[in-house]
Formats: C-alpha cells, structure tokens, sequence
C-alpha cells in the first residue's frame, strides 16, 4: 500500500507541475496588502529573492496552489515558513508567519490557508515574505502573480 501511495503522489505533484508552469501571471495572491520590498531589490546588501508583502497580523495566508507541504518549521532569517511543492521542480515558500496551519505532508488546494501573517525571524514589518523556486533557484514571484 505504502508503494501504491508513493506513486499516486508522485503522478498527482507530475501532473500539479503542468498546470502550475501554464498559471505564470495569473497566480493568486497569497495575502492581501501593499507591496514592501521587490524580488532583487537591496537590504544590507543582500538582494531580495522574494517579495514582501505588508498585511495585518494574524491574517490567513493562503496557497497560491495546490501541492504538498514539505517544510513547515521555523527558519533562520525567515522565522516561521511553509513551502509548498507544486511539482515539476516548483516550490512556493511562505515566510515570516505567526502560525503555521498545515504540516510536512499535508496535501492543500488553491487558495486553502496555511499560515498566519505575521513577523518572525526579527522581521520589523509585519508581512509575508512570498518566493517562488523552479529547480531550487529563485524566480521573480511577481511574473507569476496576477496584477492587482
């Protein structure tokens, strides 16, 4: 049985991986809320490899989706963080949370919520750090968001 399942997971992320690579420019968002900092953009002289979105604390985060949850854990610098794989090499990491709603192994839809928006990982600005990865190097997230 524990075969049987590993196959159907792996089919199931195979074919989430096709649609996730036609979805570039029309992902959801994952909180409302102004953006605070731009992928690439500079801090202490380390670039941004995400975006940081302003929100209000305690708000849901939600998939921008669906996929299966392989960490779901605080993070150095990032404090509390979700990262979701989307299949295909895609991953979507969800940071700076209050609380984490959904742990490694969970399966999550579109627009479910995960986590909490908050500050963690001495993070001064309450928000969501939001990245994309295709083959665990970042991509601008903002080419894959729909325009507000």
């Amino acid at each position: 049985m524990a075969e049987i399942q590993k196959s159907l997971e792996a089919a199931r992320l195979a074919q989430d991986s096709q649609q996730f690579a036609n979805l570039k420019g029309r992902l959801p968002w994952p909180i409302e809320g102004r953006l605070l900092r731009t992928y690439g953009s500079q801090r202490s002289g380390v670039a941004f490899e995400g975006l940081l979105i302003g929100g209000n604390t305690g708000a849901q985060v939600r998939a921008v989706h669906q996929g299966r949850v392989v960490f779901s854990d605080w993070l150095r610098g990032y404090g509390l963080v979700m990262i979701l794989d989307h299949g295909g090499g895609y991953m979507s990491l969800y940071g700076h949370n209050q609380t984490l709603l959904r742990q490694p192994g969970d399966w999550v839809t579109s627009g479910q919520p995960i986590a909490t928006v908050g500050n963690s990982g001495g993070h001064e600005e309450v928000g969501l750090y939001f990245a994309i990865r295709h083959q665990g190097r970042p991509v601008n997230p903002s080419e894959w968001l729909s325009r507000p």
